[in-house]
């Protein structure tokens, strides 16, 4: 790799939305963001972000993700659906996507459809922030409940895996220490 950017550094806009990292940039410098500029994602960048999620390997093609973006009145319900101390939260990014799984009755299947979504979450993140966005994904309780599931749209035969928040970069955030390699890393005989 050539002259690596600063560790939790944005990477330089290119215009038009396009992506300005190497994969292997995009992944040492995603950071998690709880700060945002005021403007909204536009929906076209949003509907890239989500094509390149739907790329997430999954076994047997299920493509069991499901994305929502919350509008005014979706945010409002889930706002209204939230405790007072978590409410505000909601209000830290302009764009709010919710990340779901359509539930398979097999124990397995269910299980490896959990784990392709978090994978395709994990690319809208990583295509978020080549793309110079500030992300951050969370699960609020209030999505695990019926309420605010409703006010997500997240119908029945759906797990919710996360509330994604989304918008302009607004301050850099330090780059954690992570464990080395050979802390986590085996090689069996």
């Amino acid at each position: 790799m050539t002259g690596s950017p600063q560790r939790g550094a944005a990477p330089a806009a290119s215009g038009e939305g396009a992506p300005s990292l190497s994969l292997e940039q995009a992944i040492r410098t995603r950071r998690t963001h709880k700060v945002y500029g005021p403007e909204p994602v536009d929906p076209e960048t949003v509907r890239e972000l989500v094509e390149l999620a739907r790329w997430a390997p999954n076994h047997h093609l299920t493509e069991p993700w499901r994305f929502r973006v919350l509008g005014p009145r979706a945010l409002q319900a889930l706002k209204d659906a939230s405790p007072a101390d978590a409410a505000g939260k909601l209000d830290r990014a302009p764009t709010l996507i919710v990340a779901s799984v359509v539930e398979d009755p097999d124990p397995r299947v269910a299980l490896e459809d959990r784990d392709a979504t978090a994978a395709a979450v994990y690319g809208l993140l990583l295509a978020a922030h080549a793309r110079g966005l500030a992300a951050y994904w969370r699960t609020p309780a209030v999505l695990l409940e019926p309420a605010g599931r409703a006010a997500a749209g997240v119908p029945e035969g759906e797990q919710v895996l996360g509330l994604i928040h989304l918008g302009p970069l607004r301050q850099e955030v330090r780059t954690p220490d992570r464990r080395a390699v050979a802390e986590i890393l085996e090689f069996l005989a």
